[in-house]
């Protein structure tokens, strides 16, 4: 993978100098949220995307029931460290914005960039506690994506998933997350989810999943067009990173029984096949997995 030379991102924030503590919770909504022109031009964006009626999207986006974060407890920070690790991802930062700004632009809306945090062991979101064990998150709360750079040692070491550009999917794929908060899908998700049994809760999970690996393979494919900078194999790194934390490979590799009904991110196959799907499409409405009849 040809990065080095390309934009970086400043909107990387390193906590790998500062402490953890406690986590910040959610606070249920006291009213109606308002709707202002932003709000208006995401269900805009996402009716076009989608094909879903924009009535709709404003009315979830307005709608109570859904958590209202309350803003995570400031962290100390410290100067980015311009290790090659971190220049790394902030170039593919950079790449997922040119990507997804090009798309919203297209639909008529701003895209709003998320914030990367480096962090190390531990570190506070508006979503709570953040830990190196959970590997890469997205905190809808803050709009931030979370990771500790050692999951990279993690994916090569144990998961037999190394690679820069297995890495860089890593990245597109939370933030493939933003965008479906951006959109409201991620709410839209959250308030089905509780309403429905566990079994149907890990479903919609799944779909939401597999859509983000859909969004980081779109990713892929602008990046690719803009840039011309894939090396020979690269994709097949992706495509096995994807395959290897596939739910039903993690179970097996775990010495558990697989049980297809506990997904939440979906099998090895789903996962590649989304990635692809995205990867060769390269339309955002070839990614809707909530309209799939078969994942």
């Amino acid at each position: 993978m040809k990065w080095e030379g390309q934009r970086e991102s400043d909107r990387i924030e390193d906590r790998r100098g500062g402490g953890a503590g406690g986590g910040a919770g959610l606070r249920l909504p006291t009213g109606r949220r308002g709707v202002g022109l932003g709000t208006v031009a995401i269900a805009l964006l996402a009716g076009w995307l989608f094909g879903i009626n924009p009535m709709t999207i404003l009315g979830l986006l307005a709608g109570g029931g859904a958590p209202v974060e309350t803003p995570a407890p400031v962290e100390p920070r410290t100067p980015v460290q311009r290790d090659e690790a971190t220049r790394f991802v902030a170039t593919v930062l950079a790449s997922t914005e040119d990507a997804w700004e090009a798309i919203f632009r297209a639909g008529g809306a701003p895209y709003q960039k998320p914030v990367l945090v480096l962090y190390r062991g531990a570190t506070r979101s508006a979503c709570g506690l953040g830990q190196a064990e959970m590997g890469p998150f997205y905190c809808p709360g803050d709009r931030k994506v979370y990771l500790d750079l050692d999951f990279f040692d993690v994916m090569h070491r144990r998961m037999g998933a190394p690679g820069d550009f297995a890495q860089a999917y890593v990245v597109a794929h939370e933030v493939g997350h933003h965008v479906q908060h951006l959109l409201g899908l991620t709410d839209k998700v959250d308030a089905a989810r509780r309403r429905a049994t566990e079994a149907q809760a890990n479903a919609m999970s799944v779909r939401l999943e597999l859509q983000a690996d859909c969004f980081a393979g779109l990713w892929a494919h602008h990046s690719q067009q803009a840039r011309q900078w894939l090396d020979a194999g690269d994709l097949e790194e992706a495509l096995n990173a994807a395959a290897q934390i596939g739910d039903d490979t993690l179970q097996r590799n775990a010495g558990a029984a697989v049980m297809p009904e506990t997904f939440t991110h979906g099998s090895s196959a789903q996962r590649v096949r989304w990635f692809r799907r995205g990867f060769d499409s390269g339309r955002v409405q070839d990614c809707d997995t909530f309209a799939a009849r078969q994942l």
